[in-house]
């Protein structure tokens, strides 16, 4: 027996109606997608670590949701796990033809350009439309979708024509905002808001930065050096929340000479 089928075989045990897991066979594809949703991102993280055994822990739960999920399906009579495997097998030979059909591609550019006629055409089989912006995900992060956004817009000539033209409405935007903080107006801030973090990620693409990783860098950064601010702080018994802001200056100041 395969692990594959051994793990098809668990799976199938835990949503047996009778002697099942009560809380595998309560869930269904929308009560399961938060959980592969956050699979993905631990899997994400455990990429970032280096560490091989996490990777591989992380990629164990990530084909779980798989698996899962095609469960639901099976059970239903829509589709199974070798269903799921023979799509992927499929588009992919479909969208790779300069290597499983013989086609030739000059370069990477041109390889991206065919990728993307290819699935332009799956979307429009499905009924999904054929416009440059058809077929983004909703449910990518906010920075990612918008990422993509910009991306799709560009190959149609949407674009900047380099990172100072988008910094430059990066600084536009920011004067936007601040003249509607100004006028005390929450919704149109928030707007602006929207307005400033998308061209911001507008600036990331143009400077080939990733902007979901480099915040969730900045994240970790910020996450580092607070808690060294509080270790500090405990040293005296104190806490955050026992000292003005500006010993809190004084303190962030100086983790950030010691320990980056």
């Amino acid at each position: 027996m395969t692990s594959i089928e051994r793990l098809r075989l668990i799976m199938a045990r835990l949503r047996d109606p009778q002697a099942g897991c009560p809380w595998d066979r309560a869930q269904d594809w929308a009560s399961i997608a938060p959980h592969t949703i956050e699979e993905a991102y631990e899997l994400a993280d455990a990429i970032a670590s280096g560490d091989p055994a996490a990777v591989r822990d992380e990629l164990g739960d990530v084909l779980f949701q798989v698996v899962f999920q095609a469960r639901i399906a099976e059970e239903q009579g829509l589709f199974d796990l070798d269903a799921v495997a023979a799509g992927i097998a499929d588009k992919l030979e479909r969208r790779h033809p300069h290597v499983f059909a013989g086609a030739l591609l000059a370069d990477a550019e041109a390889r991206a350009s065919d990728w993307e006629q290819h699935k332009r055409a799956e979307r429009a089989s499905r009924g999904q439309g054929t416009g440059a912006l058809d077929g983004v995900t909703l449910g990518l992060p906010a920075l990612t979708r918008a990422t993509k956004l910009g991306s799709r817009a560009a190959r149609v000539g949407f674009d900047w024509p380099d990172a100072q033209g988008v910094l430059a409405k990066v600084h536009e935007e920011l004067a936007e905002m601040q003249v509607e903080i100004e006028r005390g107006d929450r919704s149109r801030s928030q707007e602006e808001l929207g307005d400033l973090l998308f061209a911001l990620a507008q600036a990331a693409r143009h400077l080939h930065i990733d902007a979901e990783a480099a915040l969730r860098d900045a994240s970790a950064k910020f996450e580092r050096r607070f808690r060294q601010l509080e270790a500090q702080l405990a040293v005296e018994g104190l806490t955050p929340a026992d000292v003005d802001m500006e010993r809190l200056e004084l303190v962030w100041i100086r983790v950030k000479r010691d320990y980056g």
